[in-house]
């Protein structure tokens, strides 16, 4: 039972690892965002920088220090996404191995001043089952819902 959870809290880390990676240890909150539904794997990360939301392509205009930009090329956040997304089979494989139910999305924030973890976990298909939206969507909703709770 509990090397299950650690195997599963491990590379959630890991996803967590790559995205503090990214933006050099310079975000407030890291938000990703994992869906893997259907045979189907996506997943997307954003930041909270300086109180200021923003995705990953614009972690530059919420630094203060202008001269330390942080690289933010297409192919660098894609290196991103790959890792991401190679963890999340990894879920799904660890998942098959235990017996356990795949969550179709996760919802995982990590605070870095306090080291806490949130994660929410949803089992019920999500975007298979709607006729309009990708799992692009549904994480791009995610992110104006969090942007506009602050």
């Amino acid at each position: 039972m509990k090397e299950f959870e650690d195997k599963f809290s491990e590379l959630q880390g890991d996803m967590v690892s790559i995205c503090m990676e990214f933006v050099e240890d310079r975000a407030d909150r890291v938000y990703i965002y994992a869906s893997c539904e259907e045979g189907v794997i996506s997943s997307s990360f954003f930041y909270c920088i300086n109180n200021i939301y923003v995705e990953a392509h614009k972690v530059n205009d919420a630094l203060k220090d202008e001269d330390q930009t942080i690289d933010v090329s297409p192919k660098r956040g894609l290196m991103v996404l790959d890792i991401i997304n190679g963890d999340i089979r990894k879920i799904r494989e660890l998942c098959k191995e235990y017996e356990r139910d795949m969550p179709t999305e996760m919802k995982m924030i990590y605070d870095v001043k306090s080291g806490g973890f949130q994660a929410e976990y949803n089992y019920d298909l999500v975007h298979t089952i709607d006729d309009v939206k990708t799992s692009s969507a549904f994480a791009d909703e995610w992110f104006k819902e969090v942007k506009s709770n602050k």
